[in-house]
């Protein structure tokens, strides 16, 4: 298991909102660190790459619509994607409970995130300091080296710790728990990629009537029993009718007459 909390740790801080080294914020933060993907990563890692990537599904439907508007960090998503994944997928209590885990641990990884801001400005005060002093040395030490062995310190050692650690004891403490407890994880982590994919209609949805769309996937779903591959499928269909069929907009009824450019003799 060490090798495993090793790479989960590295993936965990190369997929950090300010670490550069996967492209920025390309490979790191937009790709490796959607659920989606970290928890086939996550599972291929730890052998089970089949519960990775449904645990990474409804994590991902949680967090699908959260936005950072000014720096704010409403729940890391970097904790959530890879030491809560890895948790989840240890512990075998099935998504729903590994979704309620996320929920917490990425609320708790602010913290850390917070610390992280903190500290930051600590290295941009000494490199003020260093630009008055003209040492290129210092610039480069306290606006490279030391943030990003900041984050590393504040990325790789708790999910570490988390997963060297929780595999010994996640999934007895998770035994352990009363039934009521479980059951209570088991309703939250339903509901909550359902509050998820709430909050993405409210951005998404100009108009009420385009639920209608939304309405037919889950009589798609739920009624007809169609797999994915269908839904995507209906889906295109529904789309293209939409776009490519829908009335013209209306002209102004008040518009001006088109000017007589006949001489009147």
């Amino acid at each position: 298991m060490f090798i495993e909390a090793t790479l989960i740790g590295i993936l965990c801080y190369l997929g950090a909102l300010s670490c550069p080294w996967l492209l920025g914020l390309t490979g790191g933060w937009y790709l490796i660190t959607r659920p989606l993907v970290s928890g086939l990563l996550v599972g291929l890692i730890l052998g089970d790459v089949k519960t990775g990537i449904m645990i990474g599904v409804a994590v991902q439907a949680v967090y699908i619509a959260m936005v950072t508007p000014g720096g704010s960090m409403p729940a890391d998503l970097n904790f959530v994607a890879f030491p809560a994944i890895a948790l989840g997928v240890l512990s075998g209590q099935g998504p729903e409970v590994a979704v309620a885990l996320a929920a917490t641990i990425g609320i708790a990884g602010t913290i850390l995130f917070n610390a992280m801001m903190v500290l930051n400005s600590f290295w941009n005060h000494r490199a003020d300091r260093a630009i008055e002093q003209d040492s290129v040395r210092g610039i480069y030490l306290n606006s490279v080296i030391f943030p990003q062995a900041t984050n590393f310190v504040l990325r790789f050692v708790p999910t570490f710790i988390a997963v060297y650690f929780g595999a010994q004891y996640i999934s007895g403490f998770m035994e352990s728990l009363p039934k009521i407890v479980l059951s209570t994880m088991n309703v939250l982590g339903g509901i909550l990629p359902a509050v998820g994919i709430a909050i993405l209609l409210k951005q998404i949805i100009k108009s009420y009537s385009l639920l209608i769309y939304f309405l037919v996937g889950f009589v798609c779903i739920v009624f007809l029993k169609l797999n994915m591959v269908a839904l995507v499928i209906v889906g295109a269909l529904l789309a293209l009718i939409h776009y490519n069929y829908k009335p013209e907009p209306q002209l102004s009824v008040n518009a001006p007459p088109a000017a007589d450019d006949e001489d009147e003799f």
